[in-house]
């Protein structure tokens, strides 16, 4: 290993620079349906689908326009990606593979890495993040690479935002719906040529929208706190040169005002969730593309600021006393970091990408506790987060070589990762161990593809992922807004996962079908575990078995009017899915009812079909949200709705219908003109994909903990429609 480093910093200086990052594809990518994708989030370097080792997802254009999603979680769940934990409109967690994301959505805790143009978003929550500016989502599933650090146990999920090259022309769509929905959206990219420059592009774009609180369906009812304002926007700047391309982009997204009822219902609390950063990308190549080069600088700025109260609290004796009529947090993340990743074809069919990642984090939190008369509530407790300073560096390289006429290719790879975690002092925490933590990691990955016909890959792989104890987990002392208190644990291992998978991808004109058989074994998974004897408290520490996932995921797209020889007309079906028909959690306390692995489907799946002309589209779409087990946070009715607060539960599975479609009314007179609309949860189905009271009768929550509200349901039956047009 010693020798592999040495070689790598004697590499870095002196290798020629690299023609493209993940966030800049040069081609437009075919549909889902197309032979064979290129993609880039795998390897951060463009290659066909069919040459990777482990398995990806790729949601492009034309599936994003179709959708009405209004944040990526919901575009996600629509393709059934995995797990999401809805807690609120602006809040979401996921499950991949058996890695989660944390419930907050706090980016150094989730074992799912979520990626921004190729680096890290700098938050794990999703449903803060608009489609809006999204030309492409790639999914990794599981650690297949390692080209990326910490967090990665899971998978990778990066989204590529537009820029003047893939998004040319105008664009402008206005949107009205259910509850008081609006939104609107305006983009226009274009290229140029001439001056000092060999040419560039340009792009910028924006988006608003708002929505007040949603009905259950059903009959269930307005959920009152549901509302939600969004806004955001990017602009991004490109310049040819004789050294390569030199890329600028700056872009905000949030989401203000929303609800959040959480485990307790509660109609009251309000949440400004922002995401904001800046990027500088330098990528060229040699004339004879043997040398390549890429660089890319970033800055990002990660905001939560809760306004919470929690008016009704447990006591240790489980009685409802008086709390808190303020509670609120603010918790910023900068983060400032920069890559080099320059590759070299070595000799016929070999190259070699080597990589230097550098990072640098602050974390800091502010909190103001007030409470209601009665609750005893006089003093200022610390933040649910630590303050925080976190440095890595990540020393990378991964060689492919083609064989046999390019038939077969083998993949290899391996990073070391060194950081440090600095506990910094904290406001209203006066007991606090400070000091720091260092952690190393080596990471690896291995694998092969092989395409003995054109129309059929085979691949296997495995690999190895880690995550880092946060300074929260190492050294807190907080308290939860219920009331409930959690330390750390210095003595904390890091996070580790183990993968292996096999797969088979078929590529026939007009159909397309990805199958994979995984196991991803977690270790050390850092949960929190109930002190014995002291109520209402818990401590961080290590899972003391391993949890492993064993499944079976499938990507079908198919060109039905191709294959039965329609002219009349274009007719696409697509499906995707996973059974997870082994998820063992063996750390699970023994008193538990069951060792599934909790927020997580056993299986899951999405089917739709889309019939369309030159003048009109019709999609129809099932989402399948299969069983999933959770001990909830929930005041439920005992024995009613449980037989103790330790249950866990399992909720069944179930169907959503969504129907979409657009029509062009004027094509002589007004042909860049569409009109679009759609019904979401057709059937009014009344569901909640996590939470086990939802709001129906009879109500499974003890009432007197209910702080306003009844209930958590998704939104019902929701109209849509609206207005595009493109210049």
């Amino acid at each position: 290993m010693r020798r592999a480093l040495a070689t790598l910093a004697v590499i870095l200086p002196v290798t020629a620079p690299q023609a493209q990052t993940a966030a800049e594809p040069v081609v437009r990518f075919p549909s889902a349906a197309a032979l064979d994708d290129v993609v880039v989030t795998a390897t951060r370097l463009p290659t066909p689908r069919s040459q990777l080792a482990g398995t990806v997802q790729v949601i492009d254009q034309e599936v994003i326009r179709r959708s009405v999603a209004q944040n990526v979680t919901d575009l996600l769940a629509e393709n059934a990606v995995g797990f999401f934990s809805t807690w609120t409109p602006g809040q979401t967690s996921l499950n991949i593979r058996g890695g989660a994301s944390d419930g907050q959505g706090r980016d150094f805790r989730s074992q799912v890495l979520v990626l921004i143009n190729g680096r890290r978003a700098g938050t794990a929550n999703l449903s803060k993040l608009s489609p809006a500016e999204i030309e492409r989502i790639e999914i990794v599933r599981g650690p297949a690479s390692v080209v990326y650090g910490s967090g990665a146990l899971g998978g990778v999920i990066n989204l590529i935002m537009r820029d003047g090259r893939t998004s040319p022309g105008g664009f402008a769509e206005l949107g009205l719906g259910s509850w008081g929905l609006a939104e609107g959206r305006a983009r226009y990219g274009t290229r140029f040529t001439g001056g000092d420059v060999q040419g560039g592009d340009v792009y910028a774009g924006f988006y608003g929208g708002r929505r007040d609180s949603y009905r259950a369906g059903d009959d269930g009812g307005v959920q009152q706190g549901t509302q939600w304002n969004r806004l955001g926007g990017l602009a991004a700047l490109g310049i040819e040169t004789p050294i390569g391309r030199i890329g600028t982009s700056l872009r905000t997204d949030g989401i203000y005002d929303a609800g959040f009822r959480g485990s307790g219902w509660n109609t009251t609390n309000r949440e400004d969730r922002s995401n904001a950063s800046a990027d500088i990308f330098l990528n060229g190549a040699t004339e004879d593309g043997r040398f390549r080069w890429d660089g890319q600088a970033y800055a990002v700025r990660d905001v939560d600021a809760f306004r919470w109260r929690s008016p009704v609290q447990r006591s240790a004796a489980g009685l409802p006393v008086p709390g808190t009529d303020l509670d609120n947090n603010t918790r910023t993340l900068d983060i400032l970091g920069l890559r080099l990743q320059p590759s070299m074809r070595l000799w016929e069919g070999a190259d070699l990408l080597v990589g230097l990642d550098l990072e640098r984090s602050t974390l800091r939190s502010t909190r103001e506790r007030r409470g209601l008369p009665g609750s005893g509530i006089t003093t200022q407790v610390a933040p649910m987060d630590n303050d925080q300073t976190d440095s890595s560096a990540g020393l990378y390289a991964e060689i492919s070589q083609r064989l046999f006429d390019n038939q077969v290719t083998l993949r290899g790879g391996v990073r070391q990762t060194w950081g440090n975690t600095a506990f910094d002092q904290t406001p209203n925490l006066p007991l606090q161990r400070t000091g720091s933590q260092d952690y190393d990691a080596t990471t690896w990955s291995i694998g092969a593809s092989y395409q003995p016909v054109s129309f059929l890959a085979l691949r296997a792989n495995a690999a190895t992922g880690f995550r880092a104890p946060t300074a929260t987990e190492l050294a807190a002392d907080f308290t939860a807004l219920g009331g409930g208190r959690t330390f750390g644990n210095p003595n904390l291992n890091p996070e580790q996962s183990l993968q292996y998978e096999v797969g088979a991808a078929v590529f026939l004109p007009g159909l397309r079908l990805d199958l994979a058989l995984f196991q991803n074994t977690i270790s050390d998974r850092i949960i929190t575990r109930l002190r014995p004897g002291v109520a209402n408290t818990s401590d961080w520490a290590n899972n003391p078995g391993d949890v492993e996932v064993r499944g079976l995921e499938f990507q079908l797209d198919g060109d039905v009017a191709r294959l039965f020889g329609i002219t009349q007309f274009n007719w696409r079906a697509y499906a995707n899915g996973s059974w997870n028909f082994d998820m063992r959690d063996n750390g699970a306390s023994p008193t538990a009812n069951t060792r599934n692995v909790e927020r997580m489907y056993r299986y899951q799946a999405t089917i739709g079909t889309t019939i369309s002309q030159p003048r009109w589209d019709l999609t129809l779409q099932g989402v399948l949200r299969g069983p999933m087990y959770y001990n909830t946070e929930e005041n439920l009715l005992i024995p009613q709705a449980e037989p103790n607060r330790e249950f866990i539960h399992r909720k069944g599975a179930f169907w959503v219908w969504n129907l979409r479609g657009s029509f062009q009314p004027l094509p002589e007179r007004a042909p860049n003109i569409r009109i679009f609309g759609a019904v979401t949860n057709l059937l009014d189905k009344n569901y909640h994909p996590i939470f086990i009271a939802t709001a129906s009768e009879p109500f499974l929550g003890d009432a007197r903990f209910a702080n306003g509200g009844r209930g958590n349901s998704a939104p019902g039956r929701e109209f849509i429609g609206g207005l595009r047009f493109t210049f």
